[in-house]
């Protein structure tokens, strides 16, 4: 028998930790490979786990709620060999090993501490001096846990000057911040727990809006054709296809075209570069009672109308059935979000990080318009509100993004085809 390692998968680009949420095993149990294991959750996804290996669990290395970087040790299990072969691996080796890959590795020399991405960002946001926080991770590593606890308390660790230097009172002291107000402070008030995908949504949220310049810019589009456009068809459509035709799919079709018209607002920020993408993915926003899900309309400017309100239908489905996977929610470029649904008719989006912009498709009502002439006539109107990332667009590429996509909306007509 062997002793190998599972590791914390990446699941999802720019993934660098994930947290675990629940085992599906326990020491001792028989897995065969690709069998789940746990229940993983990052600022993306939730996701279940699956066995590297065939073999018997010999020892979950982490704890429910203790979250670790990409290539972390998870558990250990104990495999056979290929040929009979046996191999005999010290149980201290091994036990040291998986401590080694999980912990910051800073109990042996403190200059040489490691932390992950997401405890180094939330230190440096909030002036937190590290070497004076007690982790509760394992071999008393830091967790992203342990620095959200301490700063929901409101009293954050300032460094400490060197010991040669005098210190004055006001060092002494940390900082203090206002305490937060109680979930239920008065008769009748329900504490709820937050979820573990609420808590993923607000994090990714916190993060775009503290990263990210945001910038907002908005069009009214006349779309009385396309609404009747997609009446005319609705009936017919749903008989043959067996799926509705929504105005959402004549949406994003517009803004996959135009995308490929404006390849600059489909990029991303990274640091000391602007990558722009390739591929045109859309990233549609699907919400259930408490949660807000992201699945990908990949190479959306390929497909036809059918084409996207096929894959708009089918991963709502997995969104409110829970079966969708992390590689559906991998890839977006751009994001379209149909707040229209709601009534909505205006709205400032926060922009799906690391994508550039994101663009709120509002409620399509009537209303009077004065048309070329003078005459005024009841249209059907709708706003596209956009939200954009200051460091990587500027207006006048977005005012002529949102121009031709409302070109593309207006002249839709009775011969414009679906398929």
């Amino acid at each position: 028998m062997a002793t190998k390692q599972v590791t914390m998968p990446q699941l999802g680009e720019s993934v660098t930790e994930g947290t675990i949420s629940k085992w599906l095993i326990q020491a001792g149990d028989h897995v065969n490979k690709y069998d789940p294991i746990a229940e993983v959750m990052t600022d993306k996804v939730n996701a279940e786990v699956p066995s590297s290996f065939t073999g018997t669990i010999k020892e979950l290395v982490a704890a429910e709620g203790d979250t670790l970087e990409v290539g972390a040790v998870m558990c250990l299990m104990e495999v056979e060999e290929a040929g009979g072969e046996k191999e005999t691996v010290p149980a201290e080796e091994t036990d040291s090993a998986a401590v080694e890959t999980v912990q910051a590795s800073g109990e042996k020399n403190e200059s040489k501490a490691r932390y992950s991405p997401a405890v180094l960002k939330l230190s440096q946001e909030h002036n937190i001096d590290l070497t004076q926080v007690s982790g509760s991770g394992k071999g008393g590593r830091i967790t992203r846990k342990d620095l959200l606890k301490l700063i929901e308390s409101g009293e954050t660790l300032q460094p400490q000057p060197p010991k040669d230097e005098p210190r004055t009172e006001v060092q002494e002291k940390p900082m203090r911040q206002a305490p937060p107000v109680p979930a239920a402070s008065m008769p009748g008030d329900i504490s709820i727990p937050v979820s573990g995908v609420r808590k993923a949504i607000a994090a990714n949220m916190v993060r775009s809006k503290q990263e990210v310049p945001h910038a907002w810019t908005m069009m009214e589009v006349d779309v009385t054709n396309l609404v009747a456009r997609r009446d005319a068809l609705k009936e017919e459509f749903k008989k043959r296809e067996g799926f509705n035709l929504t105005y959402f799919a004549f949406f994003v079709k517009a803004v996959a075209q135009a995308l490929k018209e404006f390849p600059q607002v489909n990029s991303m920020w990274a640091g000391d570069a602007i990558v722009q993408k390739k591929e045109i993915n859309l990233s549609i926003a699907v919400a259930t009672d408490d949660a807000l899900f992201v699945p990908v309309i990949k190479q959306a400017d390929e497909k036809t109308i059918k084409g996207i309100a096929r894959e708009i239908h089918e991963l709502a489905g997995k969104v409110r059935s829970g079966t969708l996977k992390a590689e559906d929610m991998q890839g977006g470029t751009f994001t379209v979000n149909n707040t229209g649904s709601f009534g909505s008719v205006q709205s400032m989006g926060i922009i799906n990080y690391p994508q550039a912009a994101i663009l709120q498709v509002e409620s399509i009502v009537k209303r009077p318009v004065v048309m070329p002439g003078g005459m005024i006539a009841v249209r059907d109107m709708v706003n596209l509100c956009l939200s954009l990332d200051h460091r990587v667009l500027d207006g006048l590429i977005c005012g002529r993004f949102l121009q031709r996509v409302k070109e593309i909306l207006e002249s839709i007509s009775e011969d414009t085809s679906v398929y």
